[in-house]
């Protein structure tokens, strides 16, 4: 099943499935979080609750709902500081290739590329455990909280001290911490975990810097388990026209990490535990523009497409403006 989150003509929100391209709106809700809040409440699987309360007569056009930018991120909090998006690098086989690659032209930097191998191969060794066992833990990082979040076919704000904004087309798992202070997967997104690779090619000690930027995802969420193999498409246009294509490969058949050992690794601190908080993870990919020596402009348009999630997620890349100026921090 594939659900979104979307606007109204009169800006109320909603929740609908997508069949086709029509979306059905479900009865009494208008989050995703509070339909997952309510099926924890009831011990209900999300189709399980979404079966129980039933469906609206109106029914919604989808592709008009994409157009309109009516069509939200499958999943927010409504206090964005509650809503926090992370994510695991070196999770997919050929991933530490495509990391050295960036870094060809910083020869010097041997640490960098010794490293990226040493944890890559740790999770080709270590990162699928046997049930019940702890495995290697991935490379994690920090990307900001609901704020940084941009809904499908929305711009993606590029910083004014940015060195360059380029795509990376993952997939997203999605979950609401229930009352229990456990955390509850509710599906996977298609994401495009957008990063500042020039910056992390100088210093793989800048990974932190280089990924607090804005991201997207969806526009759907699907629930249940993630198929273990997924073959997406990556695109960057340029003037409407297709510069860059090419193909990725997900899935746990195509990671050195299981799922269940990424999750650990993120939610084993108690900190992410806090019930009622959202938290969007972004499992890693292998297939990068900029490795391919790409460099984007403002105005390029990225899309990411999976034909099991659905509807591809599009945005564009767009200048904003400095907000933080050299002194500008004062003493009280």
């Amino acid at each position: 099943m594939n659900i979104i989150q979307f606007e109204t003509q009169d800006q109320q929100r909603a929740v609908g499935i997508v069949e086709n391209n029509t979306v059905k709106p479900i009865n009494q809700v208008t989050t995703v979080r509070d339909l997952a809040l309510m099926a924890i409440e009831n011990t209900l699987s999300l189709e399980q609750q979404i079966e129980q309360l039933g469906f609206a007569s109106e029914n919604y056009d989808y592709a008009q709902l994409l157009d309109n930018l009516q069509v939200l991120a499958p999943l927010d909090h409504p206090d964005t500081a509650h809503c926090f998006v992370s994510g695991t690098g070196l999770t997919h086989l050929g991933s530490a290739s495509t990391r050295d690659k960036m870094h060809q032209q910083n020869v010097t930097d041997t640490a960098s590329v010794t490293d990226t191998m040493r944890i890559f191969q740790l999770g080709i060794e270590k990162g699928k455990p046997a049930d019940g066992e702890v495995g290697a833990q991935p490379e994690w990082f920090y990307k900001g909280d609901g704020s940084i979040v941009v809904r499908p076919g929305a711009d993606l704000p590029l910083p004014n001290f940015a060195e360059d904004g380029g795509e990376e087309p993952e997939i997203a798992g999605l979950y609401v911490i229930g009352p229990d202070s456990k955390p509850y997967r509710i599906g996977f997104a298609m994401g495009n975990e957008f990063s500042d690779h020039i910056m992390e090619r100088r210093n793989y000690l800048y990974l932190a810097h280089s990924k607090l930027r804005f991201c997207s995802y969806g526009p759907e969420l699907r629930t249940g388990e993630l198929p273990k193999r997924l073959v997406g498409t990556s695109r960057l246009r340029r003037d409407g026209n297709v510069i860059w294509e090419k193909e990725f490969l997900s899935g746990e058949d195509n990671m050195c990490h299981s799922l269940v050992n990424l999750e650990y690794h993120h939610f084993k601190y108690q900190q992410f535990l806090k019930p009622g908080d959202v938290h969007i993870h972004y499992f890693g990919t292998a297939t990068l523009s900029f490795a391919d020596g790409m460099q984007t402009q403002v105005g390029d348009e990225f899309e990411i497409e999976i034909k099991e999630f659905g509807h591809s997620l599009k945005n564009k890349i767009a200048h904003t403006q400095p907000e933080l100026s050299i002194g500008s921090v004062k003493t009280l």
